[in-house]
């Protein structure tokens, strides 16, 4: 079971079944708001594309340095990926660029460069998720897609950040991304100019893996 978030801003989906999330939807602009979409819970075991609320009744997550808000992420049940091969496991970023690419090439669409703040705010969200094992697009502080952008000196007039947890490989995350509606409508963003792509791996976390794609556009 993998999990997959996104945010158009702040965005959420499910891609075939999953441990059961809510889809969520919202730009990330200077007052964004939010929309909620339909909640999906699927019990088969798949790629999940989410980190919105699906908390169990009675769970406590929030820790004492733990700012994230309630019910804003999700952890994976105990051994849910643990008949799953890491070892090969890796991120080429340039790779990662090029296969977005190549697909908003299909539609028309011009390609993305990478960028080092955009990356950097992708690989300290990436980090997060992993320390907490859990996915969302809420750090532990609290902050939001947004804030992590703006904290690297990006001076954004948008931006989307597409999350994942327990993929093997970008191909997979790839393919969550682009079967969930609101993930790629993140990664057809017409107006995006840059992207910056992280993955972290824990193999003493639940979720293994997890990989967050940036994408923004200056002012």
């Amino acid at each position: 079971m993998y999990r997959v978030a996104l945010t158009a801003g702040l965005a959420t989906a499910l891609a075939g079944c999953s441990l059961g999330s809510s889809s969520i939807s919202s730009g990330f602009v200077e007052n964004p708001q939010p929309t909620t979409a339909a909640i999906s819970r699927p019990t088969a075991k798949s790629v999940g594309l989410g980190g919105e609320p699906a908390i169990p009744r009675g769970v406590q997550l929030a820790k004492l340095d733990d700012r994230a808000p309630a019910g804003t992420f999700e952890k994976a049940p105990a051994g849910i990926l643990s008949d799953r091969d890491y070892s090969k496991t890796m991120l080429d970023a340039q790779m990662a660029r090029d296969i977005i690419n190549s697909y908003r090439k299909e539609k028309g669409l011009k390609p993305l460069k990478l960028s080092p703040e955009l990356t950097e705010a992708a690989k300290a969200h990436a980090r997060d998720l992993a320390k907490w094992d859990r996915i969302s697009h809420y750090g532990s502080d609290g902050s939001n897609p947004w804030d992590r952008v703006k904290r690297t000196g990006y001076k954004a007039r948008l931006t989307a950040e597409n999350v994942g947890t327990g993929q093997i490989d970008f191909m997979e995350v790839m393919k969550g991304w682009k079967d969930s509606p609101g993930h790629n409508k993140n990664l057809l963003m017409s107006d995006a100019d840059h992207m910056g792509v992280a993955l972290v791996q824990d193999p003493k976390t639940e979720f293994k893996s997890f990989w967050t794609l940036v994408i923004g556009s200056p002012m």
